[in-house]
């Protein structure tokens, strides 16, 4: 069954079941699910220092490395594997012809380079139950 909410790249905000970025076995970070449909950074920090034993600015400093190795490789053009969870990689569009959706004027879009997540099969298990 397909995922159909986007997860953003990066240290902005988590999907619901971001217990899911650690191992089933730390089922304690379950009872810091937010209320909402996104977990922010800040939360994400306090359920890793509460389920850790860690201080705030350790928690902080380990999610901090976390995506900020994880940025770097991608903007090298790696790809990013976290097995049983997910993976990121980076797709490359050509310039093509387009057009502006209020003007009808042809535009030509530049070429970029996007990145991508894959959900793991073991997270679509989870998701899906």
């Amino acid at each position: 069954m397909p995922i159909k909410k986007k997860v953003p790249l990066g240290p902005g905000s988590f999907q619901r079941c971001h217990h899911l970025l650690l191992p089933a076995t730390h089922t304690s970070l379950s009872s810091h699910c937010c209320q909402g449909d996104t977990m922010n950074k800040l939360e994400l920090i306090q359920a890793l220092k509460d389920s850790q034993n860690l201080t705030k600015t350790e928690a902080m400093k380990c999610v901090e490395i976390f995506f900020g190795e994880m940025a770097k490789a991608l903007e090298k053009g790696d790809r990013v594997e976290i097995r049983g969870l997910c993976s990121f990689h980076i797709k490359t569009y050509d310039s093509y012809a387009g057009r502006n959706p209020r003007s009808g004027e042809k535009v030509v879009v530049k070429p970029k380079k996007l990145p991508f997540f894959k959900a793991g099969t073991e997270l679509k298990k989870r998701v899906d139950r």
